[in-house]
C-alpha cells in the first residue's frame, strides 16, 4: 500500500499539532499548512506556509501540495475566535472567520476531492466546536463554526458514495492551546473553576481531541460519516460560562 497523505490545517501548536503527532505516529506522511511552521520536526512532516484568510493563497497553496501528494486525509484545524458581545460585533470578523473556517474548508477539499475519488478512499474531518451550541461574546465564531457542521452533513451526503466520510469534531474547553489561554490565563483560578464545572472535572488536552480526529480518520470507520462527535467532557449537556 503507498504512502498515506494527510494535510492538517493550523498544525503548529495546540489541538492542530497533537493532531500531526498522531498522523505522524500513525504511519502518516503529514502537510501542516499553517501561518508558521509546527514546533516538532520529523522526516515525514512537511510545512506549508499560507494565511487561510486569503481566498488566493490558500486556493494556491492546495494546488501545490495536490500537484506533489495524492491526500486522501484532511483535518482543517486552523481557527480563531475574534471575541465580541452583540452590540460590538464587527461584520469584518465575520468576514475573516468565515474565509478561515468555511472557504478555506470548501477549497481544500476541493482539491482534495480528484486523489480521494481515484483511490475510492477519503476522510475530512472538520474541528467545530461546543461553542456553536452558544456562548457570551462568539457571535461571528459560532456562526462559522455552526457553518462547518452543515459542510460536513451536506459533503456526507455528497461523497458517501465515493468512500469518502466527512465529520466533524467539536472540542469543548481544551487546555494547553493559545485560543483557550487567550481567554483563560494558565494557572488562574478562573480555570481552576472552569475545569471543575464540567461533569469530567477536568478541562480537556489537545491529546483529547486528536484521539478523537483518529477514531473518523481510521481506514476501517467508513460507516461514521456526517456525524458531529463534541469532545467536551460533558460541557455540552448544559450552559459553560467563560
Amino acid at each position: 500500500m503507498s504512502e498515506s497523505v494527510a494535510v492538517v490545517t493550523g498544525g503548529s501548536t495546540g489541538i492542530g499539532q497533537s493532531i500531526c503527532e498522531h498522523l505522524l505516529a500513525d504511519g502518516y506522511r503529514v502537510i501542516n499548512l499553517a501561518r508558521r511552521p509546527a514546533s516538532v520536526e520529523h522526516p515525514r512532516l512537511e510545512n506549508v506556509a499560507v494565511d487561510l484568510a486569503d481566498r488566493e493563497a490558500t486556493r494556491a497553496a492546495a494546488a501545490a501540495v495536490s500537484a506533489r501528494h495524492a491526500v486522501t486525509a484532511l483535518v482543517h484545524n486552523a481557527g480563531l475566535i475574534r471575541a465580541a458581545l452583540l452590540e460590538d460585533v464587527d461584520l469584518a470578523d465575520l468576514d475573516y472567520l468565515s474565509n478561515v473556517h468555511l472557504a478555506a474548508a470548501i477549497t481544500l477539499a476541493q482539491a482534495f476531492l480528484p486523489a480521494m475519488k481515484a483511490a475510492h478512499h477519503g476522510r475530512i474531518v472538520l474541528i467545530g466546536s461546543r461553542a456553536a451550541l452558544g456562548l457570551q461574546t462568539r457571535s461571528n465564531y459560532a456562526a462559522t463554526k455552526c457553518g462547518m457542521t452543515g459542510l460536513a452533513r451536506t459533503w456526507a451526503l455528497e461523497l458517501g458514495q465515493h468512500g469518502i466520510t466527512v465529520n466533524c469534531v467539536a472540542p469543548g474547553p481544551i487546555a494547553a492551546t493559545e485560543m483557550f489561554h487567550s481567554v483563560i490565563p494558565e494557572g488562574s483560578e478562573k480555570m481552576e473553576k472552569m475545569g471543575a464545572s464540567i461533569p469530567v472535572r477536568r478541562l480537556g488536552e489537545p491529546a483529547d481531541v486528536a484521539r478523537a480526529v483518529m477514531f473518523m480518520i481510521d481506514r476501517g470507520n467508513g460507516f461514521v460519516t456526517g456525524q458531529t462527535l463534541m469532545v467536551c467532557g460533558g460541557s455540552s449537556l448544559g450552559s459553560l460560562a467563560l
